[in-house]
């Protein structure tokens, strides 16, 4: 399918796979609306892409109000949107017994009511493209111990995500909107930039636990070339989960 003139909203669209996915999009001929909590990264993200191409708004994906308003704007912008990629997500390590009030809150809103809240979004403004699509990206955690360690809630949040999106596909298929859950491994993504240093290093001493290898080799490129990939799907046609993970075992980290 030709993405010329296509227009797709990615959550998380300022840095990492968000940003990765839409340089392909923008590469192919489709503008993007990205969102996102910091506005100054969306403003870079734009600049990269061009003001012709791309449109970013602030806004909490958990906030149903804001990002409905964010998603309305992006459509009324460009004239029409063909999908929707519910790419933001935050995790931080910690053990069960000593998880952060907030920080469970932070990720459960984030993770899973967020995506929920972007569904609700998306759907009445998708109805009317000849190849709608949603793409809820999940992440291996939720199925994969040896990913990390001590991502509790992250990996239920992102399990919680796969069940929800098998009714969306469910209740979808009578308006023709294709839906897909996308289910990455680790990659190189900046991802666990902004977590705590010693609780990643206890998280990582203790992953060690599981075995002296990890597998690598991904990259947020790769996740963006999969998200591409199962847009650009006919109409009638959808991936119902797709999952990605590295390949190359080698030595595990070590702080």
């Amino acid at each position: 399918m030709s993405f010329k003139g296509r227009v797709y909203i990615i959550t998380g669209g300022g840095s990492g796979m968000g940003l990765a996915t839409a340089k392909i999009l923008v590469q192919q001929g489709a503008r993007v609306g990205l969102v996102g909590r910091t506005a100054a990264t969306l403003e870079r993200a734009v600049e990269e892409l061009g003001a012709d191409n791309a449109m970013a708004l602030a806004a909490d994906v958990a906030n149903l109000t804001a990002i409905s308003d964010a998603f309305k704007a992006i459509k009324n912008r460009f004239g029409r949107l063909d999908g929707v990629v519910n790419n933001a997500g935050i995790a931080r390590p910690n053990p069960i017994e000593e998880l952060d009030e907030d920080e469970v809150q932070l990720q459960v809103q984030t993770n899973f009511v967020g995506t929920v809240f972007c569904c609700q979004a998306a759907i009445p403004l998708l109805r009317g493209s000849d190849n709608p699509r949603i793409v809820n990206v999940s992440s291996a955690s939720a199925w994969h111990t040896d990913e990390m360690l001590q991502l509790s809630i992250y990996a239920s949040t992102k399990a919680a995500v796969e069940r929800f999106t098998r009714d969306l596909r469910v209740e979808l298929q009578e308006d023709g909107i294709g839906v897909t859950c996308l289910r990455p491994g680790s990659a190189d993504t900046g991802f666990a930039e902004s977590w705590d240093f010693a609780r990643l290093k206890r998280s990582v001493d203790k992953w060690h636990d599981l075995g002296p290898k990890m597998d690598v080799g991904m990259t947020a490129e790769h996740v963006a070339e999969s998200i591409v990939h199962v847009l650009g799907y006919p109409s009638g046609v959808a991936v119902d989960l797709l999952e990605i993970r590295p390949n190359q075992a080698v030595e595990k980290i070590k702080f």
